[in-house]
């Protein structure tokens, strides 16, 4: 099968030049998610080495970082049932669903400390859009929605995410630090034929 990465790049591109203009964080989930959701509107496109499961964890694949690591882009596959502990991500992020179904379920600091539930699980399906940042909620937890196959988001983060110190949380309020780096060795050649 022929996959189209002139959508990938295309969006690249597109969200590149949205950077650029050094916009404020409101203005990026605006702009960025309508350009977000023409990319996952059609799955023709992520070569299938940045869409395979592992059987014991949930992968993340760098499909593509800014030279300048003002964003990064990464596909998230999910085996079924696999979910991420409770984690943080100190910069911006715009997730969208490329295939199968995800849920979120947000988290916040009491003030005792602990970790505290913020309202009922989201479930996202191919299409959505889902936001994080630290100003509107950076601390969730994500699942693949589906017990029988898997499920891929597309993620975009305001840094270069595979090497950003950031925490992992249990509800008691003990943070564990952590980099998550990438699954794959090799990034797809969006800027070929």
């Amino acid at each position: 099968m022929n996959y189209n990465l002139s959508r990938l790049r295309d969006f690249v591109i597109d969200f590149g030049r949205l950077i650029e203009r050094n916009p404020t964080e409101s203005v990026i989930f605006t702009e960025g998610a309508v350009l977000l959701a023409a990319l996952v509107e059609r799955d023709d496109w992520l070569p299938p080495e940045y869409a395979e499961p592992d059987p014991d964890r949930y992968q993340q694949y760098l499909l593509h970082c800014d030279s300048r690591e003002r964003f990064s882009v990464v596909s998230f596959v999910w085996g079924p049932n696999q979910a991420t502990p409770i984690h943080d991500h100190r910069v911006w992020g715009l997730i969208g669903m490329l295939r199968g179904s995800e849920t979120g379920e947000r988290w916040s600091r009491g003030k005792d400390g602990r970790i505290l539930a913020d309202g009922s699980p989201q479930r996202l399906e191919p299409g959505d859009i889902d936001r994080v940042s630290p100003r509107i909620g950076d601390i969730h937890r994500v699942a693949n929605a589906l017990a029988d196959r898997v499920s891929i988001s597309i993620h975009v983060y305001g840094a270069n995410i595979g090497r950003v110190e950031r925490s992992i949380y249990d509800e008691s309020g003990n943070v564990r630090p952590f980099i998550s780096g990438y699954a794959n060795k090799h990034c797809p050649n969006i800027w070929g034929k």
